[in-house]
């Protein structure tokens, strides 16, 4: 490799791993010592990231000062949902400080081996609504199916951790065969939610089978995939995928973002392929405590959402699954989030905040009250401001 290309894509990667309008420092992959003679290609290969994803302390420690906290969780973070960390990720947590939004999300701690009194292992009660493998059907007219147990990078605050992580998974073409029978077989269902696990972890040739299968189906109108692959893993946002994207249109993806410093430049890459491909993106958050549960930084990732065209749509409460209490904030500050929102910033910024009714409820919108009585075609309300306002029907 000649200077000259050296040079180049040393400052390629630097433009686009800098969190975008971000004050931290840009952080050169080659600057971290286990991937200091990492080829760029191979830095760009999303198999690359796969195969060398952070698996242990050993190599944790070459890239943070692991704390005592995240040692002993790493050590108890074995079998379904060990630690695993793509290096684009990593390239992103601060080293010193253990209280990083991008860390927390992604490193294992002691706090995880405690489990609160409401804790459940299946918090949304999908078991219990699975008509047929890898399907769960709850609402009338639409299902998710449940397409791979793997993902990029295990978030430490993973809802179906029951499910997803470590282990052999069924590779066959037949195994969405039931799944895809279900779903023939009632004319009701219009909508389709592919999620996991990470969908677009699956291969090219697996993901346009799938939505060939589904497109294949006549009442079904609406498609959607669920996926954290271009927070985690943009590299793996390819030009044959947005083609197979495309092909299939139309098909919505929702996107799960967490933290401002989630969007960097090379995010934004990845989103612009799938916009520019005709696929509609919708943002999905999840609230947490010492992560996005101030006001200030929800508005951002809100205003930078838009700013990469990728349209706000949930803030979930933190679903009380075990071992996730020290994520867990009060309602109140949910509702309080959407308070410092609505009003005060763009209605396209403004996403819905629910709550996964335990046991198998469903979304359940909660929100600040505007709606202070009623009676008979009179409605006393009140604005973002306070003010009071009388309605006649």
């Amino acid at each position: 490799m000649s200077n000259n290309t050296a040079v180049e894509n040393q400052k390629l990667q630097q433009e686009i791993l800098v969190p975008a309008r971000s004050s931290r420092k840009p952080l050169d992959y080659q600057q971290i010592s286990l991937f200091k003679d990492v080829n760029p290609l191979d830095w760009e290969d999303w198999h690359w990231q796969l195969k060398h994803r952070v698996r242990n302390k050993e190599d944790l420690s070459q890239i943070i000062k692991v704390t005592p906290e995240e040692e002993e969780g790493i050590k108890k973070a074995t079998g379904r949902l060990s630690m695993a960390i793509t290096p684009y990720w990593a390239t992103l947590m601060d080293a010193e400080d253990a209280t990083c939004p991008i860390r927390r999300q992604a490193v294992p701690t002691s706090f995880e081996s405690a489990v609160g009194p409401h804790e459940m292992t299946d918090p949304c009660a999908e078991d219990r609504d699975s008509p047929a493998a890898h399907l769960v059907h709850r609402y009338p007219d639409r299902v998710l199916l449940l397409a791979t147990d793997h993902c990029a990078m295990y978030c430490r605050h993973c809802t179906r951790r029951r499910l997803v992580g470590d282990h052999k998974e069924d590779n066959s073409a037949s195994r969405f065969d039931a799944a895809i029978e279900y779903i023939k077989s009632n004319k009701k269902i219009r909508d389709v939610l592919i999620s996991g696990g990470d969908p677009l972890l699956m291969e090219d040739e697996e993901i346009e089978s799938l939505l060939k299968r589904i497109r294949e189906i006549s009442h079904v109108e609406f498609l959607r995939i669920g996926t954290r692959i271009p927070v985690t893993l943009p590299q793996r946002i390819t030009e044959k995928l947005t083609n197979i994207l495309k092909k299939y249109s139309p098909v919505w993806v929702s996107i799960h973002f967490n933290h401002p410093k989630e969007i960097t430049k090379r995010c934004k890459i990845a989103c612009d392929m799938l916009v520019e491909s005709g696929v509609p993106l919708g943002s999905q958050t999840v609230l947490l405590k010492g992560i996005n549960d101030r006001p200030y930084i929800m508005k951002k990732l809100m205003h930078e959402l838009l700013q990469i065209r990728v349209r706000p749509y949930y803030i979930y409460q933190c679903d009380p699954v075990r071992g996730t209490q020290h994520f867990r904030t009060p309602v109140a500050v949910g509702i309080n989030i959407m308070e410092k929102l609505r009003g005060n910033t763009s209605g396209y910024a403004v996403p819905t905040y629910v709550i996964d009714g335990p046991g198998g409820g469903g979304k359940i919108p909660v929100g600040p009250n505007y709606v202070l009585s009623q009676a008979k075609g009179k409605y006393v309300l009140r604005n973002y401001k306070g003010k009071i306002y009388t309605y006649l029907e």
